[in-house]
């Protein structure tokens, strides 16, 4: 063997080695990236979570306009089904997410996330303590401020340290958590919930049925907080003459909901309309578009060229 450009592998190349199980350091530096990526990345979108952050029950970060677009109606399927993998039955209101209120560390290093675009940097706020990857961050419900955990467990008291809000000892959420103890009192926390008929933020489950017939009503009532709201029922299906919804507008309370599902809604109508005229021009293309009244000529289908009969020479 040999002169036609190839190379004789060994016989150390040949055989397979034998799997292993991963070392301790092998194991710690995958935990560190999976850490690093859900502290920076939204998994929906896998883009940099913004400055307006929800947890689930689970203390998984996303961004709040990726949970209401899922929420929202959509004719994308399959994002709708990529997401539903990603948020595994977590979410299926407003009410099953808290929206995090972190502490912007304005002074700190720059933190970027796995796609190297630049990330939210976020401290505790009584302890001054980054809170990120390989730190113990925990927020409370249903405020939903975010501190480190030792912070808690010093000052031990049942009101929010900032705005003062009762909160219960199970309550306190860990974000992104590790510990399979951490993980397992989530679990059981949620399971307590639903006995009792509450979601995650502690306000009271939606209905147990798939989908409703409208879900921007939904989301409006969610934010208010009201179990009937008629107007913004009505005004969530109708859009004004510049083609903002009012209902996302007036009648919801929360501002930065109201500007999400407005944004959320434009882009849909968006990409609606570019549907609709690609359909159109697939559809025209079909057909010819030649003044039928005149004659074809040299440019007739060639079934029939060269058997047509020249107008002057018939009879």
């Amino acid at each position: 063997m040999g002169n036609d450009g190839g190379s004789i592998p060994k016989r150390t190349e040949l055989v397979r080695e034998a799997a292993r199980n991963p070392t301790a350091a092998e194991l710690k530096e995958t935990q560190q990236e999976q850490e690093e990526y859900f502290w920076t990345t939204d998994p929906i979108t896998n883009t940099s979570l913004g400055r307006t952050v929800v947890s689930d029950c689970n203390g998984k970060l996303y961004n709040k306009e990726s949970i209401v677009t899922f929420l929202l109606p959509s004719d994308n399927e399959a994002q709708k089904a990529e997401a539903g993998k990603v948020l595994a039955g977590a979410v299926r209101s407003l009410k099953d997410v808290v929206e995090v209120k972190f502490e912007e560390d304005v002074q700190g290093d720059e933190l970027r996330n796995a796609n190297g675009s630049m990330a939210q940097k976020w401290i505790c706020s009584i302890t001054n303590k980054r809170l990120g990857p390989g730190s113990k961050a925990v927020y409370l419900v249903p405020c939903g401020h975010a501190f480190s955990g030792a912070a808690i467990k010093e000052v031990a008291d049942d009101k929010c340290l900032q705005c003062g809000e009762a909160y219960a000892p199970n309550d306190v959420i860990s974000i992104i958590p590790t510990s399979e103890v951490e993980i397992a009192r989530l679990t059981l926390r949620m399971k307590t919930l639903k006995e009792k008929g509450l979601a995650h933020s502690l306000k009271k489950a939606s209905g147990s049925k798939k989908r409703k017939k409208n879900a921007e009503a939904e989301i409006l009532q969610e934010t208010n907080g009201e179990e009937k709201v008629p107007e913004l029922v009505k005004a969530s299906t109708t859009k004004s003459a510049n083609g903002t919804n009012p209902a996302a507008n007036e009648g919801i309370k929360n501002a930065s909901t109201a500007s999400l599902t407005a944004k959320v809604l434009a882009e849909q109508e968006k990409r609606n309309k570019k549907r609709k005229m690609a359909g159109n021009s697939n559809l025209s293309s079909l057909y010819s578009s030649r003044d039928q009244s005149k004659p074809i000529g040299k440019s007739s289908d060639f079934m029939t060229r060269g058997f047509s009969i020249p107008g002057g020479k018939k009879g």
